[in-house]
């Protein structure tokens, strides 16, 4: 049997300091120029009084201000994909599986941020306008942000200005309580939605860490994973994107599903569809566990009925409250707006377009439509696989491929939504070469991040979305040639099992997990 080379982390507890000054303190400091970064470039209105802040006005106000929180954001997000990727090689290779530590370093990394101007999206922004907008009694499914008169001054993007809400009810809600409760000022409610989306990362923690150990998976290594992830930190910390709540109500309607309480999980997957309607993607699969891994399909149905009609009584109270219909219904292809090379079937209708367009047969618009299309049909014929024959797999683990199969065969693919499905995967088990994807994706989206415009304002070192995946691809060949450990944890080595239960206790947890059908052989019983 081959034996792995011992790494000298793994003998032995770090000791509390040594754990601080190598993984604490480094995330923290890429934290910091994050957020120092962000004073310069980070979104900030128009109308704010911070404009005139001195320190703020020198950063924003210069060419070398600019230059300088640029370069601080770039740093900060590269160190804290650095750190991620050290920290998860002692958690994956060695003794670093303290989840109090975890815990900790998790809440330091995060800290800073939380003071950051929003970087990356100023979607927020928009989340504030469409709150003064229901203010004035207007309806966001049928009027843009563009109807409040002075609106630019909130900071919303001009690219949504017109576009309705593509927004749940719940979500309504709350943007009338910033709204009224901010007293009009869109950074202090940039802020209150800040707050919401932390809740909703905690909600998410607790749940990943809850849901690993209910499918025989190292707590600590999801944790690590799915909670510390840059991402999480860039698209729901700093971005406040209300795919935080929505993430993080899923998360817990599962373990209240696989903990027997199935309507209060229901209501929570529509408590997260009410955020943002894809959330309700997941209603299949609690009804999956509600039904137990050994229903027949008549079963199945009874209880996707019943999951149905508590969404439908949820909906119905929470359109009440917000005194709005089912307008968020033809709002749903608001985001198909943009196009993006992340999103593959894009990505081929704008290369086939071009050669289309050149043989004079069909336009670039038409093939990404054709090619939107196809990839959506295939996603929702994947997704009803998933449904329909779930036996072999954790109805966990099918709901996480239906949220990747929507993500990824979808028009639109933005850093964040990688995020959706993530922390079900990941507490249900990656294999090997899935457990690569997952740390080189997140390596892409970060580095990409910075590599385009999303990450600052309409200014300095802007690149193009083809040159800034070169530059990503460069930066991660960089970081795989020089650093043993990362390249190891990246690429794998020989004997490494991915993200897999780790003993026998832990398969038999798993196992049980795992939908067989009404014609499995019944579980021996020991005797």
């Amino acid at each position: 049997m081959a034996v792995l080379e011992r790494d000298p982390d793994s003998v032995g507890i770090e000791p509390p300091s040594s754990f601080a000054l190598r993984y604490v303190v480094p995330g923290v400091v890429a934290s910091l120029l994050i957020t120092l970064g962000s004073l310069g470039v980070g979104w900030l209105p128009v109308s704010s009084g911070l404009n005139s802040v001195p320190l703020v006005e020198s950063l924003r106000g210069s060419s070398s201000g600019t230059i300088i929180s640029k370069i601080s954001v770039l740093l900060g997000v590269g160190l804290l994909l650095q750190s991620w990727l050290a920290l998860g090689y002692g958690v994956m290779h060695s003794s670093l599986r303290d989840a109090r530590r975890l815990w900790g370093t998790m809440v330091a990394w995060g800290l800073p941020l939380l003071f950051a101007f929003p970087l990356f999206s100023r979607d927020v922004y928009s989340y504030f306008a469409q709150g003064l907008l229901l203010q004035e009694g207007k309806d966001p499914y049928t009027s843009g942000v563009v109807a409040i008169p002075g609106w630019f001054g909130t900071g919303a993007d001009p690219l949504w200005g017109e576009s309705p809400a593509p927004y749940g009810p719940l979500f309504l809600i709350l943007e009338r309580g910033v709204a009224d409760f901010t007293g009009g000022d869109p950074l202090f409610g940039a802020y209150v939605f800040r707050f919401i989306a932390v809740i909703g990362v905690a909600m998410m923690a607790w749940g990943v860490v809850r849901l690993a150990q209910m499918h025989g998976i190292d707590s600590s290594k999801a944790l690590w994973l799915v909670a510390l992830n840059p991402l999480v930190y860039m698209h729901f910390v700093v971005g406040i994107h209300n795919d935080a709540l929505m993430v993080g109500l899923i998360t817990v309607a599962f373990v209240m599903a696989l903990d027997r309480r199935c309507v209060t999980a229901v209501v929570l997957i529509a408590l997260a569809g009410a955020v943002k309607p894809i959330g309700l993607l997941a209603l299949p699969f609690i009804g999956l566990i509600w039904a137990g891994t050994r229903a027949g399909f008549w079963t199945r149905v009874t209880k996707w009925v019943y999951a149905g009609l508590i969404v439908v009584v949820v909906f119905a109270v929470l359109s009440l409250l917000s005194r709005t219909g089912l307008g968020w219904l033809d709002a749903l292809a608001t985001p198909g707006k943009v196009r993006t090379w992340l999103s593959p079937p894009t990505a081929l209708g704008m290369i086939t377009g071009q050669v289309t367009t050149w043989a004079g047969i069909a336009s670039v618009d038409t093939m990404v439509a054709v090619m939107r299309a196809l990839g959506q049909v295939a996603a929702l014929g994947f997704i009803a696989w998933l449904a329909l024959k779930p036996e072999g797999r954790s109805a966990t683990r099918a709901a996480g491929l239906a949220f990747a199969a929507i993500v990824f065969l979808g028009p639109v693919v933005q850093p964040w939504y990688v995020l959706w499905g993530l922390p079900l995967l990941v507490a249900a088990g990656l294999r090997r070469n899935e457990f690569r994807i997952v740390l080189l994706g997140t390596a892409v989206f970060t580095l990409h991040a910075l590599a385009t415009s999303s990450s600052t304002q309409d200014t300095y070192l802007q690149l193009s979305e083809g040159i800034g995946l070169l530059i990503v691809a460069g930066i991660i060949a960089v970081v795989l040639m020089t650093s043993p450990r990362e390249r190891r944890l990246l690429l794998g080595a020989p004997g490494d099992p991915g993200l897999l239960p780790e003993n026998p206790i832990a398969a038999g947890v798993a196992a049980r997990r795992v939908i067989v059908g009404p014609d499995a052989d019944p579980p021996r019983t020991a005797g």
